[in-house]
Parts: structure tokens; sequence; C-alpha cells
């Protein structure tokens, strides 16, 4: 049974790869698909958050043509 309260709760969950600076204008510059390099490797974990809260950290995974995250550890309150 579903409860209308849980339901109408909205949690926004962004998974984090890595990070990159670049100037606006390189940035405009860029076209399909163009690369940004990030300041991570492919063995780094990603961040993963709610509603911009660090909750987690995980692995990427590919199944078959879908990619997804595989939570390992997470995050204690307060920890960035």
């Amino acid at each position: 049974m579903d409860d209308p309260a849980i339901t109408a709760v909205t949690v926004e969950i962004s998974v984090v790869l890595g990070h990159s600076m670049m100037a606006i204008h390189q940035l405009l510059k860029m076209g399909r698909g163009a690369v940004i390099e990030l300041d991570t490797t492919v063995n780094d974990m990603v961040s993963i958050y709610a509603n911009n809260q660090l909750i987690a950290r995980g692995d990427v995974m590919v199944v078959d043509d879908h990619i997804g995250v595989t939570i390992t550890d997470t995050v204690a309150a307060f920890e960035e």
C-alpha cells in the first residue's frame, strides 16, 4: 500500500563522475561528441548525491546497454 505522504516526496539523485574546469569560451566551442577530460580515473569511485547532499560512494557498472551505479559505501553525516 502506497503512503501518499511518502510518494509525494521528490528526491533528486545525482551521480558525479568527476570534475573539470574550463573557460566558458572553450565550452561554447565544443561540438557534439566532444570529450571533456575529468580529474578522475577509471577505477575511482563516483559520488552519489540526494538533493545535493552527499549520501554515498559507488562504482559505475554497465549491463547490456544500460549504465548503473552500485553503492559501495554510505557517507556519514557532515562528511564531504
